[in-house]
């Protein structure tokens, strides 16, 4: 387990007691490094959307707790937030809500030319994902080749 995988996996089994107490959904932890700093993010949800105060209440309790565990050695940002309109899905439950929604999916390398795919969100399995187009047809992308999915949003 990598230093990054430890500091991710301490944190959701801390969050997953707080957040089901308050009937919040745990859609993701993260730990990363951006623009030369360290981030450890928790994204939360509920039904009919998280609220600032929510994000607030969780951020002072675990907050508390990240200083009196001290377990990261290195200096890092803490933030609580919602997934936003464009969550990415990572695990089975957000594949398995977000079956015939809209999706974008995103690829490491281009296939037929281009990077960006959206369709309807069909099926998917540990190894692919299935999306149909807006003709109709179906396409499977295997999940390594897979940077980003996330559900798709007009305005």
């Amino acid at each position: 387990m990598t230093r990054r995988e430890e500091y991710e996996s301490r944190a959701e089994k801390f969050l997953l007691p707080l957040l089901e107490k308050h009937q919040f959904e745990l859609v993701d932890v993260e730990y990363v490094k951006e623009a030369g700093s360290w981030y450890l993010r928790a994204y939360i949800d509920k039904e009919g959307g998280i609220t600032v105060d929510d994000c607030e209440m969780v951020s002072r309790t675990f907050s508390d707790w990240l200083d009196k565990e001290d377990f990261i050695s290195e200096s890092y940002i803490m933030e609580v937030s919602s997934p936003g309109l464009g969550r990415p899905l990572k695990k089975d439950k957000d594949f398995e809500r977000s079956l015939g929604d809209e999706v974008e999916i995103r690829l490491y390398k281009p296939r037929e030319k281009q990077k960006e795919f959206a369709g309807v969100l069909k099926a998917y399995d540990k190894q692919t994902v299935t999306i149909e187009l807006e003709d109709g047809m179906d396409m499977v992308f295997d999940r390594t080749e897979i940077a980003l999915i996330r559900l798709a949003f007009d305005f």
